[in-house]
């Protein structure tokens, strides 16, 4: 058996042990669960880092890498090492294997709220979206056994959306037939949900970051469709505001880091945009059975009200009609979305917001300006952006080392609101090795792990 067989081997071992042993706590939010094994059952100094691949696959990669760490401490559950290792490691069909099994993984742990469309995609169970439905509309769909959910205007897009509950005992996917029949020009579609363009860190404890005071009437305004972000010294002179859409806002480590590459600064550490105004969108309030389609479109509403200029999205999942119609309204206002590629290897779908027509898609390069092999391949490329070899914060005042196109995006976000425009950082672009779009955006921008005490991340 060749290594890389043997890896996904020990992969998908993890990934059933976890669903079989680990509580509910100690899961990723959105994403792969935390660990192999349980976490009294892991080496020490392993565990979820923001890479988020199980506990297992770092320990078959620590003995290369290194796990140690400097005096100012890791991650939250450990530090990140040896994913750059394992991916190098593993086939295209491998990494989609991977996703599959992650999502399938998903969905089982959160029986009560989500479901599986008919490609496998996670829903959020019984629910259907209606997008701008008339009161005629609504009335045929309840005369066709549908109940009324809830129904709104997404302020700041001029969209509503209506949440409709199937008959009983038709699950969503089979259900949606039944409104297109009764409404053939109506546009309806289920409530994908959408995770974080890397397996991210579980919800974590501390308080949530907070805005050290109003930025100037000028700053610039950039908007996070992500995870809460958390209190962190990084933070300490950032403009932040955050509103929840899944409940109350929760700090995350993945929307922690992603917060920080952007406005983040700290000693030696630096985002690439430390002086605007970040607008955070928490679309999972802690739940990994969050993030859908419908959250994301009111959280875009609320940065378009906002003034956002930019927003960054580092998150992927299937193409969604209210998606698509509330990233259109958007374009439309002038404010410019950006979104990473994903990180399940070219072999798997192109995934969305990313490949949307006028969506600026992100993928993410090493130290050494060569692409990730884990990138995913969407419909276009614009851009590419440091994804490893760099450190970002963790909530409770913590660093760790990063890898993921997750992380690529927001310095590409940072450069779009400072510089005003595409055609604008395009020309700032650098070449790079394999597949970059235009090249790459803010080559320079990356603090490496030894800046801030963390030993050297993985080489390859």
């Amino acid at each position: 058996m060749r290594a890389a067989t043997m890896i996904w081997a020990t992969v998908a071992t993890g990934l059933v042990l976890q669903t079989m042993t680990a509580p509910v706590t100690a899961q990723l939010l959105g994403g792969l669960p935390a660990a192999g094994l349980p976490a009294a059952g892991l080496p020490a100094g392993l565990g979820s880092g923001v890479g988020g691949l199980s506990g297992a696959v770092g320990g078959l990669t620590s003995g290369i890498t290194g796990a140690g760490q400097g005096a100012i401490g890791g991650g939250l559950d450990g530090p990140f090492v040896g994913v750059g290792a394992t991916l190098g490691a593993l086939t295209s069909s491998e990494l989609l294997s991977l996703r599959r099994d992650r999502l399938r993984a998903l969905v089982r742990q959160n029986r009560a709220t989500l479901d599986i469309d008919d490609a496998g995609n996670p829903i959020r169970r019984d629910t259907v979206v209606g997008i701008g439905m008339t009161a005629d509309a609504i009335a045929r769909a309840k005369a066709a056994g549908f109940a009324l959910r809830s129904a709104s205007t997404i302020d700041g897009l001029d969209l509503t959306a209506t949440l409709l509950i199937p008959p009983k005992g038709k699950p969503a996917g089979k259900a949606i037939a039944l409104l297109r029949a009764a409404d053939p020009s109506g546009s309806y579609t289920l409530d994908h949900i959408y995770e974080p363009a890397r397996a991210p860190l579980a919800p974590a404890k501390g308080g949530a970051a907070g805005s050290a005071g109003p930025a100037g009437g000028s700053a610039i305004r950039i908007g996070l469709i992500d995870g809460g972000v958390g209190s962190h010294p990084a933070f300490a002179s950032a403009s932040i505001q955050q509103r929840g859409f899944a409940g109350d806002a929760r700090p995350s480590g993945h929307g922690t880091a992603v917060a920080s590459l952007i406005v983040g600064k700290y000693g030696a550490f630096h985002g690439a945009a430390p002086g605007a105004l970040l607008m955070v969108a928490d679309i999972y309030g802690g739940s990994p059975a969050n993030g859908s389609a419908e959250a994301i479109a009111r959280a875009m509403g609320w940065l378009a009200q906002g003034e956002a200029r930019v927003i960054n999205i580092s998150l992927v999942g299937p193409p969604n009609a209210l998606l698509a119609a509330a990233v259109s309204a958007l374009q439309r206002r002038g404010i410019i979305v950006v979104a990473a590629v994903g990180n399940d290897g070219p072999a798997a779908p192109p995934q969305y917001p990313a490949s949307y027509p006028g969506v600026v898609a992100v993928t993410g390069v090493d130290g050494k300006g060569r692409a990730l092999i884990e990138a995913g391949k969407p419909i276009h490329l614009d851009f590419a952006a440091p994804a490893a070899d760099l450190v970002g914060a963790v909530p409770g005042g913590k660093w760790e080392r990063l890898r993921g196109t997750s992380f690529a995006a927001p310095f590409v976000t940072a450069r779009l609101a400072l510089r005003g425009s595409i055609a604008a950082v395009g020309s700032e672009a650098q070449p790079g090795s394999g597949r970059l779009g235009r090249g790459i955006v803010c080559a320079n921008c990356a603090t490496a792990p030894k800046a801030v005490g963390l030993k050297s991340s993985s080489p390859f």
